[in-house]
């Protein structure tokens, strides 16, 4: 077997464990620690009947561990466990020498191997011990999830560095029927709560995973996806951070190229999106053109429509840079208005939603952090990445691309998108859309229909 198979199925032996734990109305947490292929102690949480609290499935194990092989070191043992270790559990793993240690959901209150820090990766230790997250995080978070849901009122407490718009704001919004699906256990974003849609069958040939850019939310797809649903297929699109019904950082500090990208890799992963066709625009595709290089197997198509790759090996558009100067001088725009600007037909309605995300000032700070993130130069954050997904374009790419031209953006327009066309392997020639700006998927549903023919040949 694979280490991937390999740990999926020993973390499967340690969910049962969980379960036990549950059971017993203890927090179902549960480890196994193997050695040469084999089980060789099993542990769950025990804290409350035990009256002991070091009585953690992981201590449990280690103690089990330790008396079967006569040896408080555990070198060679693996130790799989359902929830992120704390620090007490980590602690005693190091101490106990253990060689790996896999565990399946984040956990971003206590977590310290990877969460609220890495006790792991400090190289003064006299011990290492290799750490792998993320497996089978999301049947053991729900099992954490429907253990706690009674207990508890709010599943998804707010960070007191953020701000969260009211449901409120989003009654009623045209042509956008779909239910919010949340996640507030992603690794990269520390308990923030991300909004994504997700619709259609998990099993259909083809999943569309949408990326918005600035200022812009998943809201931006409404005219594509139903085109998508109706041939079957599943799509997926989220909010990044600070964008949409996603929690809204206060500090525009919070915002950085390698935080967005992972929080995207992290719902790719938890979801386990599979034939996926990815969908670019704006900052969709500054940061989404990163993505398949990561895990190429994952995806099967391209649809990029008006962005970039932003490698900073050349001086950015003077279209961008008015942009970028526009937003210093006027951090307050309407952001309703900027999007009727390039599309006359828009319903107030239409342009209210664009606007129902950011009540006030206080909720921008994405809206003021973005322009400025752009890698501009060699050495900017997100450049080397970038240049290296140009070269995994260029060179590595073997699934099919569809592109779409809005050809009276000013920003990234055509002059733009014809670069980026030469950048990626057999780009065939763009649709171009005469009349359309920007924000391409206002224009939509031609886009999607002939996507939808594109890529069934």
């Amino acid at each position: 077997m694979s280490t991937q198979s390999q740990d999926t199925h020993w973390m499967g032996l340690a969910l049962d464990q969980a379960r036990l734990a549950a059971a017993a109305g203890e927090v179902p947490v549960g480890a196994v620690v193997v050695k040469n292929d084999q089980v060789i102690a099993t542990g769950r949480n025990a804290p409350m009947a035990s009256h002991d609290p070091t009585a953690h499935a992981e201590v449990v194990a280690l103690r089990e561990a330790a008396r079967l092989l006569g040896n408080y070191r555990l070198e060679g043992c693996t130790l799989y466990v359902t929830l992120e270790p704390c620090a007490m559990c980590s602690g005693a793993m190091l101490h106990a020498r253990v060689d790996r240690v896999v565990y399946g959901a984040a956990d971003p209150r206590t977590g310290v191997a990877c969460s609220v820090l890495n006790l792991f990766d400090h190289k003064q230790l006299n011990h290492q011990t290799q750490v792998t997250g993320g497996v089978l995080a999301g049947e053991c978070g729900q099992l954490l999830k429907d253990f706690f849901r009674p207990k508890r009122m709010n599943l998804y407490p707010l960070r007191e560095d953020s701000l969260r718009t009211p449901d409120e704001a989003f009654l009623g919004l045209p042509d956008y029927p779909w239910q919010p699906r949340y996640v507030s256990d992603l690794p990269s974003i520390s308990g923030l709560r991300m909004h994504y849609l997700d619709e259609g069958p998990a099993d259909s040939p083809l999943t569309w995973l949408c990326l918005h850019g600035n200022p812009a939310w998943s809201y931006l797809y409404r005219k594509m996806i139903p085109v998508w649903l109706a041939a079957g297929h599943r799509v997926v699109a989220p909010d990044l951070i600070g964008f949409g019904k996603s929690d809204k950082p206060k500090k525009d500090s919070f915002h950085h190229f390698e935080t967005h990208r992972h929080s995207l890799l992290d719902v790719i992963e938890r979801l386990d999106l599979q034939r996926v066709v990815l969908v670019v625009q704006d900052w969709g595709g500054i940061l989404g053109l990163t993505l398949p290089m990561v895990a190429p197997e994952r995806y099967k198509g391209l649809l990029v429509m008006n962005t970039t790759l932003a490698t900073g090996e050349a001086p950015l558009s003077d279209g961008f840079l008015a942009w970028r100067d526009w937003c210093q001088s006027q951090p307050l725009f309407d952001v309703g208005k900027l999007f009727a600007r390039g599309n006359r037909s828009m319903t107030s309605q239409e342009t209210a939603a664009y606007n129902a995300p950011f009540p006030d000032k206080g909720y921008r700070a994405a809206l003021r952090a973005f322009p400025p993130m752009v890698p501009e130069f060699n050495d900017s954050p997100g450049a080397e990445l970038s240049q290296r997904a140009r070269d995994f374009w260029r060179n590595d790419w073997h699934g099919q691309t569809f592109m779409a031209i809005g050809q009276q953006d000013p920003v990234l327009g055509e002059p733009v998108m014809r670069q980026l066309q030469g950048q990626i392997k057999g780009c065939p020639e763009p649709m171009l859309l005469p009349d359309a700006g920007h924000f391409v998927q206002e224009q939509g549903r031609s886009i999607a229909e002939t996507a939808v023919r594109h890529f069934k040949a």
